[in-house]
């Protein structure tokens, strides 16, 4: 599913919400954010695209080339998590990921999932302020270290 209604002219780069995309421009952009592992599974970036509640790519118009990607987890009905939210270096600082973001928050606020939240890597934050987002104070971000050998 690739909505092109959302591509504006005027833009070299337009955000679609898929359900597919090509995996190596996929693995390019987890490559970019430092997420990628080498024993990860390529082959299933489309499983990870269609397990996801939104998916969005920016693609540059003129090669279709996804130069940023960003998605939400959710159940659909209350709360979502924004996750993976990345812009290959070349395109950082033009206002992908803002593009990325807006489209990812409004698709959420259409559906009524009125509760989102994100874990912001060190130093992004004042992005994420510009949004709206805050600090949950009193709470911990926390990750299960399946790689640490503990599990």
């Amino acid at each position: 599913m690739q909505d092109k209604s959302l591509l504006d002219d005027n833009n070299c780069v337009g955000v679609e919400f898929v359900s597919c995309w090509r995996q190596e421009d996929i693995v390019e952009l987890y490559r970019a954010g430092g997420w990628w592992r080498e024993y990860m599974d390529s082959s299933r970036i489309n499983d990870l695209i269609q397990g996801s509640f939104l998916f969005a790519v920016a693609v540059e118009k003129r090669s279709g080339k996804a130069v940023g990607m960003g998605r939400v987890i959710s159940d659909g009905v209350s709360d979502g998590y924004i996750q993976d939210l990345v812009v290959l270096p070349g395109w950082r600082s033009e206002g992908v990921g803002r593009m990325i973001l807006d489209r990812l928050l409004e698709e959420c606020r259409s559906r009524g999932i009125a509760w989102v939240s994100l874990i912001a890597e060190p130093g992004k934050e004042a992005f994420y302020d510009s949004f709206g987002f805050r600090r949950m104070e009193g709470h911990v971000p926390m990750h299960l270290d399946w790689e640490g050998g503990r599990c």
